[in-house]
């Protein structure tokens, strides 16, 4: 049986850690995101998000759109390679409401694998 949880191993919390995924210049761009993505050395897929203030500029909005990111990702993290990805989030995505975020966000992760 899978386990769908999202435990802080499955994130990636360093400045070093991001930079890895940055340098591998390997991007998916949807109208939505920007995933980042590399593989990793470990035997699972991490997770980072990166949400600007010039992009969502209330805390509340950037953390509703944080769980629906770890959500998706959780939801999806068995059938992902064993990748690193940074979701970064574009302009105006908080005018949308969650469900067509979410669904912005598995169409991404179906477009991913």
């Amino acid at each position: 049986m899978f386990q769908l949880s999202f435990k802080k191993k499955l994130r990636l919390l360093s400045n070093i850690q991001f930079q890895n995924v940055y340098i591998q210049k390997k991007r998916i761009y949807t109208k939505r995101f920007v995933m980042f993505i590399c593989l990793n050395h470990v035997h699972f897929p991490r997770l980072g998000i990166s949400i600007s203030k010039k992009n969502v500029s209330y805390a509340h909005d950037r953390n509703r759109i944080k769980r629906l990111i770890k959500e998706s990702f959780r939801l999806v993290q068995n059938n992902l390679l064993l990748m690193d990805f940074i979701v970064i989030v574009k302009k105006n995505i908080h005018l949308l409401s969650n469900k067509s975020i979410f669904y912005f966000l598995q169409k991404l992760w179906i477009y991913k694998n």
